[in-house]
């Protein structure tokens, strides 16, 4: 079958722009293709810096014709009184082509309409793609565009030709002047010819002979396997870095890794200054050896290297970058970290709510009521390190290199004879800063980052900064997430809204919105990223909800009670058991007492539930009060049996108020078991409820 190839030729494109231009691309052409009635086959994307390429295989030559019924007036105003078509009618038709004779009617929401069945002929797939390429190429999706020249379209850089091949023959059509072909270039230095294709096949052949290795995979293989023989050569070896390693792939289009070198001087400074400084700044690999940073890098060059000169300057570049480094850290360690402190009052960190000098006291603050309450024991440590956190903000490294806050006042406070605690908590502080990231490795660091964190979380709340879509400039989603993330790990058995309520209290006048508005606003930012973080854990929405109902007392407990519910899910009389719990809270309305009277109950049924119900009420609440909920909802799955009964045997409203009040009891002191672990009204069933 005929297929279909597309190769756009620019100026490099940004990195990053160029992975998800191309799944745009080829998500963009699948949904033309069927929604145009044309099969075709799943798109193979491809490219470089400088070119973006689409290859569909097994695309029809034509559309697949197709019937479209169209819907016309009531019957009653297409027809008159004898049955004879009326002017509506007869407009109707001949506006769609067809005889009316051949009308039909159809029962619609708006009554019975008349229908007109006309049949499209498919187009041939050259003919549409013509006419839809040039608008698929504006529409094309980067961060940002921009437009060259005289021409009026942007695009993410110039574009220089466009190649397109539908069964082997170039389509006729044209952007911004440039006319589709089937010519393409090659390496911009080392082959930059012309080159002419009519298949997939030749030019993946002609690309290679003009050093041109388009596909992504292909060149991020390549350079892995060059970076790891590089590294053997002085015995040393790479850390997996995926983003570094995606990056330097969309760089490059025929991939040469070089070796590079630097003093050994230089491995006196911090090793992440080093490394931040080749990865970040230079996207070079930094070479290990064991947890020992070698004075080597790899490059990964555009082109073949001859003699030095590739080395060198990347060398030269490094070497300055590093000299500036070293400058800043000597002249940073000429102060105590504590005497940045007071610099803090010049820097405004939000226009509502100070500078970051006064953000560092609220930290202080929540800090010491917050290891007070988790860890008292590591409260001085806390608070001591809460104090220098953002110190290192205004020292000339951190400005230089952003990347480095919280770690380079690490390693300022030991300098300045701080405690080891101390220098560690500083270092982590920013800790989880990723999804993926670690949390603090100590108490103290813990309690900082959460201090640190709810502070930037309730004050831009407070202030009317409330993420919504995808708008969320001060991260406060992340810093959420950060914060459930260092509670579960450290199982602080505290509640979040006590949590939330102390930074409130912290915040003080700051707040432009009520204190009620802050807390409700937090409580959704929370809850929905523990949604999140429980659901990226293979949590079923239902379940979480569940647990989410409950009254929630830590997060690890109610990740606890998400598990053994999800556990309980699994088994076989799950469904009926939740069938009836259900029944169980959905019944009960009213003013219902708190106790149930034993002399009242006459029904078999509900005296065989009330048995079973004072059998293992204190065993459930056992569990249930030792967090041990697998146990506790096991417990209380025996009952499911006497539950039946009583809704088969007896009926709840009852004419008698009194005898109905004391059932709604019963019914009441069964829900009292199971609602702290559960809210099984949020729970999917796949089999019919009894009602």
């Amino acid at each position: 079958m005929p297929d279909l190839l597309i190769e756009i030729g620019t100026e490099e494109i940004p990195a990053g722009y160029i992975e998800p231009a191309l799944a745009d691309m080829g998500r963009a052409l699948s949904e033309f293709f069927e929604k145009g009635r044309v099969s075709a086959g799943t798109p193979q994307l491809m490219g470089t810096p400088r070119r973006l390429v689409v290859h569909i295989p097994d695309v029809d030559k034509r559309q697949k014709d197709a019937v479209e019924t169209y819907h016309g007036p009531n019957v009653k105003v297409a027809y008159d009184a004898e049955g004879n078509p009326t002017i509506a009618a007869i407009g109707f038709a001949k506006g769609k082509g067809v005889d009316i004779t051949d009308l039909t009617t159809e029962t619609t929401a708006k009554g019975e309409v008349i229908c007109a069945q006309v049949e499209k002929k498919g187009e041939s797939t050259v003919h549409i793609l013509n006419e839809y390429l040039p608008q698929w190429m504006a529409d094309i999706t980067f961060p940002k565009k921009m437009r060259w020249a005289s021409h009026k379209l942007p695009f993410a850089r110039p574009v220089h030709w466009i190649s397109a091949l539908f069964d082997g023959k170039k389509l006729k059509f044209e952007f911004e002047g440039i006319k589709a072909g089937n010519t393409s270039q090659g390496h911009r230095f080392l082959k930059p010819q012309k080159f002419k294709f009519d298949s997939l096949k030749t030019y993946l052949r002609e690309c290679k002979k003009h050093k041109v290795m388009v596909d992504p995979a292909e060149r991020r293989e390549s350079i892995k396997d060059q970076i790891k023989v590089i590294a053997k050569q002085v015995k040393g070896k790479v850390r997996e870095d995926a983003d570094l390693l995606d990056t330097v792939t969309h760089l490059v289009e025929y991939p040469v890794a070089v070796r590079g070198a630097f003093d050994k001087a230089y491995l006196e400074l911090p090793k992440e200054l080093l490394v931040i400084t080749m990865k970040h700044h230079q996207k070079y690999f930094p070479l290990w050896k064991g947890d020992k940073l070698l004075p080597y890098f790899i490059t990964i060059s555009n082109m073949k290297a001859k003699g030095q000169d590739i080395p060198r300057g990347n060398q030269r570049v490094l070497k300055a970058r590093l000299e500036d480094a070293r400058f800043f850290y000597d002249e940073d360690r000429k102060r105590r970290l504590e005497d940045f402190v007071d610099e803090l009052k010049g820097v405004v960190f939000q226009k509502d709510l100070g500078t970051s000098h006064e953000k560092l006291m609220r930290i202080v603050s929540l800090a010491s009521t917050f290891a007070q309450k988790v860890c008292p024991e590591a409260k001085e440590t806390a608070k001591r390190a809460a104090l220098l956190s953002k110190a290192d903000l205004v020292t000339q490294m951190v400005f230089e290199f952003p990347e480095l806050q919280g770690i380079m006042g690490g390693y300022y406070a030991g300098y300045s004879g701080e405690s080891a605690e101390v220098a560690q908590a500083i270092k982590e502080h920013y800790q989880p800063a990723f999804a993926g990231d670690t949390v603090p490795s100590t108490q103290a660091g813990a309690v900082v980052a959460v201090a640190d964190k709810l502070d930037t979380i309730v004050g831009c709340i407070g202030v009317g900064l409330i993420p919504s879509g995808s708008e969320d400039p001060y991260a406060l989603r992340r810093h959420a997430l950060g914060i459930i993330q260092i509670l579960i790990h450290y199982d602080y058995g505290i509640e979040l809204w006590w949590l939330i309520d102390q930074g409130i209290q912290t915040l003080g006048d700051k707040a432009r919105i009520s204190q009620d508005e802050i807390r409700r606003h937090c409580k959704d930012l929370f809850a929905q990223r523990f949604k999140t973080m429980l659901s990226a854990e293979g949590f079923e929405y239902d379940v979480i909800d569940a647990v989410l109902e409950t009254e929630i007392i830590s997060l690890k407990d109610t990740k606890e009670k998400a598990s053994a519910l999800a556990d309980l899910k699994k088994r076989d009389y799950f469904e009926d058991l939740a069938t009836a719990f259900k029944r169980v809270a959905r019944i009960i309305e009213g003013d219902v007492p708190n106790e149930v009277n034993q002399e009242l109950l006459t029904e078999q049924a509900e005296l065989a539930l009330f048995r079973k119900f004072a059998g293992i009420k204190s065993t459930v609440e056992r569990h249930t009060q030792a967090g041990e909920y697998s146990s506790a909802l096991a417990k209380i799955a025996v009952i499911k049996s006497e539950v039946d009964d009583f809704f088969d045997h007896v009926m709840v409203n009852v004419e008698d108020p009194v005898i109905k009040a004391n059932r709604m009891a019963l019914l009441k002191s069964i829900a009292d078991l199971f609602s702290p672990l559960a809210d099984f009204s949020k729970i999917v069933l796949k089999k019919t409820e009894k009602k």
